[in-house]
């Protein structure tokens, strides 16, 4: 049965910790070219999708390759920092994620490749909760553009008041709101500081998403 309500989520700094090393594994990744990433760089990664990633560092640092190429390159060296300790869900996403299962549509709508989002929703044993999980190579603008947000609407056939999207990073929540959905940032793993403000609504930690603020924002 199709959903007449859905919750879309970002992935990393929002269900999962893992801002730190996805700007690591890319930064590791362009050394093998001799590419030295700077502090910009390094902070553009974070709410970013790869398409404007691997854009900026063809024309900052002149890197020619391929975005597939530099994308399975970052995987192998998010593999190996995440090979110790596994991936780490953030406060209350497993109960959030699972209390929704079956109740409404659910997607990711991701920055990351489709084979990170697919791995680290693996990571959290999520995957069987969601219709779609959605990566960079699923749409050519990423976040801030609303395409990310628009193509998740579109699969799950709910319309863009009936969604909730969950976010962490301004480039999201800009993308949340121009696709017209309401939007929740949540601060507990903004480690960069992004501007939250366009928010509808800001949390702590997605432990304080009830359904009574899902049920507030659906019927505004």
């Amino acid at each position: 049965m199709q959903p007449d309500r859905a919750v879309l989520f970002d992935l990393d700094g929002t269900l999962v910790d893992t801002e730190r090393e996805n700007v690591e594994s890319v930064v590791l990744a362009a050394r093998r070219w001799q590419v030295e990433l700077g502090a910009d760089m390094r902070k553009f990664i974070v709410g970013h999708s790869w398409n404007e990633i691997h854009t900026r560092i063809q024309r900052e640092y002149g890197l020619d390759v391929e975005m597939g190429v530099l994308i399975a390159a970052a995987v192998e060296e998010k593999r190996t920092l995440f090979a110790a300790h596994g991936y780490e869900a953030l406060p209350g996403a497993l109960a959030l994620v699972r209390r929704l299962c079956g109740r409404v549509g659910l997607a990711i709508a991701s920055g990351s490749s489709r084979v990170e989002v697919q791995e680290t929703i693996a990571g959290i044993g999520l995957t069987e909760c969601f219709q779609y999980l959605l990566g960079a190579e699923d749409y050519s603008r990423g976040k801030p553009h609303p395409e990310p947000y628009q193509t998740a609407m579109s699969l799950l056939g709910v319309a863009p008041r009936a969604c909730i999207v969950i976010e962490d990073a301004e480039p999201g929540i800009l993308s949340g709101k121009a696709a017209g959905a309401h939007v929740i940032a949540v601060r507990r793993a903004n480690w960069m500081g992004y501007d939250q403000s366009a928010a509808d609504v800001i949390v702590d930690t997605l432990e304080q998403i009830g359904d009574d603020l899902l049920e507030k924002l659906w019927r505004s």
